[in-house]
């Protein structure tokens, strides 16, 4: 699944995450995964909810962190997202100070990266075939619903 060499933990996670969006996807959702961990220890996990729940703010970092709960801090934490994270989530990231996100692939939608690294957060992209294979996918059958989750006017 991996299209770079990631440590420790990562790759685990990082599949947690495409899983999520796999769900997500099958259950006529935006296929958008991520999760929340500290070193090998899982937090978190959840997925774009937006379809399924009818909330407008439940992406899938959105979902996962709420699904975390409340946290006294979150150094030393990841967040792993299957998508590279839009403007709302990214501030979400940067308001609770996590540290470190990595991106499972930003070929079909290239999120906030700079965004994330000007304030301090070690971003890394893998590009992962995966997951860019289940967005591509899901763009191409529901171009509607994609621009919809992007706040973009729809063709």
């Amino acid at each position: 699944m991996m299209a770079a060499i990631l440590t420790g933990h990562d790759q685990e996670f990082l599949s947690l995450a495409y899983d999520e969006a796999k769900a997500g996807f099958d259950e006529g959702g935006c296929p958008i995964g991520s999760v929340l961990a500290r070193g090998g220890e899982l937090i978190a996990q959840g997925r774009n909810q937006r379809v399924q729940g009818g909330d407008p703010i439940a992406h899938g970092e959105m979902d996962c962190l709420r699904k975390a709960g409340r946290q006294k801090t979150y150094k030393g934490m990841t967040l792993y997202t299957s998508l590279s994270p839009c403007m709302m989530c990214s501030g979400t990231i940067v308001q609770f100070g996590i540290e470190r996100v990595v991106v499972g692939e930003n070929v079909n939608f290239g999120g906030n990266e700079d965004f994330l690294r000007e304030r301090g957060v070690e971003v890394i992209v893998v590009n992962d075939q995966d997951c860019i294979d289940l967005m591509a996918r899901f763009i191409e059958e529901k171009p509607q619903l994609w621009a919809e989750d992007i706040a973009e006017d729809a063709e």
